[in-house]
């Protein structure tokens, strides 16, 4: 019998669970991964996990070791700050090419996806926080219609702990701001504005996990 957990795209969620395992510091640099406490955690077997395990060693989140096997790669402060450094700029100039040429219409539907994210937020549901939010920022990047730069924000993105962000009630409150300031500065057509708006929303995404990992002694 074949399990429907068995889809191609599977390892890719198995690898999207560690990276943010790994990023928020719940796997900590040096500990060993056992795939079959991965499979039972997730409730897959085993060749995903291999699977995932081998994009997240070319991705140097993971190391392979003799006689260890799979063990979380090394993970500085500077790689934290040096990964939200090219997720700030790229979508800064995403959004400054928003910013100028936004129609009315386009705008509208930002606020729209904004609100979504308010109601999550207001209900504390933590999963439809992280799927709105990843919504908003969908719709702007679409907007700037550059696919290539939309490409590597994405690719860049995928080391962010996304469920690490949507429980911590400080960044809710943020992130709300965050957005006002973004919208106003779309509404203004002010393309430095949005720029700068969008840059701050990444910087203060990586002083609040810089804080956090430091808090937990993972460079102690």
């Amino acid at each position: 019998m074949v399990l429907p957990a068995e889809r191609p795209q599977l390892s890719e969620e198995v690898a999207a669970a560690l990276r943010g395992r790994i990023m928020s510091g719940d796997l900590r640099p040096g500990t060993r991964i056992r795939l079959e406490e991965v499979a039972a955690q997730l409730g897959v077997s085993i060749t995903p996990v291999r699977e995932a395990l081998l994009t997240l060693r070319g991705e140097d989140m993971v190391e392979l070791e003799p006689r260890k096997g799979y063990v979380v790669a090394p993970l500085s402060q500077q790689d934290i700050l040096d990964v939200f450094q090219l997720q700030g700029d790229i979508a800064g100039e995403l959004a400054a090419r928003v910013a100028a040429r936004i129609t009315e219409a386009q705008l509208a539907e930002l606020v729209l996806a904004d609100r979504a994210l308010a109601r999550a937020i207001r209900a504390r549901r933590v999963a439809d926080i992280e799927r709105a939010e990843y919504e908003f920022h969908r719709l702007v990047n679409r907007m700037a219609q550059a696919r290539k730069l939309s490409w590597f924000l994405h690719t860049a993105t995928r080391y962010t702990p996304a469920r690490f962000y949507s429980a911590d009630p400080d960044w809710r409150a943020g992130t709300r701001a965050a957005h006002e300031e973004l919208l106003a500065a779309f509404a203004a057509a002010d393309p430095a504005a949005a720029r700068a708006a969008m840059t701050r929303h990444f910087t203060d995404g990586a002083e609040r996990l810089v804080k956090h990992l430091d808090d937990l002694g993972i460079w102690g």
